[in-house]
């Protein structure tokens, strides 16, 4: 059975680039905005989609397509992404895009976060995005508190990959869309793919189904498909 979650959160993590050139830059004024785990959601019950729970979480990965989203004003703003803690947790290891309308129109930007610190937004430039592009994300333990992230954007022909340090607990795996200011602009219906957590599928753990609201649903998330790596969120209301 599905179980809507009352939260109070935002999520998040952060880093600094190493494996690849260019990370940071200021093309979106959501790079004062964290993601931060979902305790800490200050703005609503703003997370939708799955998270695993439990115990020695070590991968996982998702696939979408990136939403073409319709301002309904600048203070809308949203990201699909995967990652490890955060649902229970103080921290969250996570990559994804931020769609941010800050600037009248959509504005999609790479980043990772590993949180408390500060999320990074990748160059626009050097990983560009766009309505339509497929992306791929994962976050993965290599032992030693350390964290591998994973971005790909095979439209455009480019992967970011960054290895980062942090002692968490492993306790959760989400794959989510979440807006840190508990606004979503209008992005149609986002679907995800080949969702896994250890290597197997989403829907094998049994996650909890998370509805984004703010006072009333924002957004719809799916039941589990495809064997439970396949599932969407479609917006509602901003």
């Amino acid at each position: 059975m599905r179980r809507f979650l009352i939260r109070v959160v935002t999520l998040a993590a952060t880093a600094t680039a190493l494996a690849v050139p260019a990370a940071p830059t200021t093309a979106a004024a959501a790079q004062g905005l964290s993601f931060r785990p979902l305790h800490y959601n200050t703005n609503g019950y703003n997370w939708g989609g799955y998270a695993a729970t439990g115990s020695g979480f070590t991968s996982v990965s998702a696939t979408w397509t990136e939403a073409k989203a319709t301002c309904n004003s600048s203070n809308d703003l949203y990201a699909p992404w995967v990652g490890i803690d955060g649902y229970g947790s103080s921290s969250v290891e996570q990559t994804g895009v931020a769609t941010d309308c800050s600037s009248g129109s959509p504005v999609h930007q790479a980043w990772y976060e590993m949180y408390p610190a500060a999320p990074v937004y990748l160059s626009t430039s050097s990983y560009p995005v766009a309505a339509g592009n497929v992306i791929t994300a994962s976050v993965t333990y290599a032992g030693s508190n350390k964290y591998t992230l994973k971005l790909t954007n095979s439209s455009r022909g480019w992967t970011y990959t960054t290895s980062k340090t942090l002692s968490a607990s492993r306790a959760s795996a989400e794959v989510i869309i979440e807006s840190p200011t508990g606004a979503y602009p209008n992005f149609g219906t986002l679907n995800f793919s080949s969702a896994t957590v250890n290597g197997k599928s989403l829907g094998s753990f049994g996650p909890v189904a998370l509805d984004p609201s703010n006072g009333a649903y924002e957004a719809r998330t799916s039941a589990l498909g495809s064997g439970g790596t396949s599932f969407s969120d479609t917006f509602l209301r901003e």
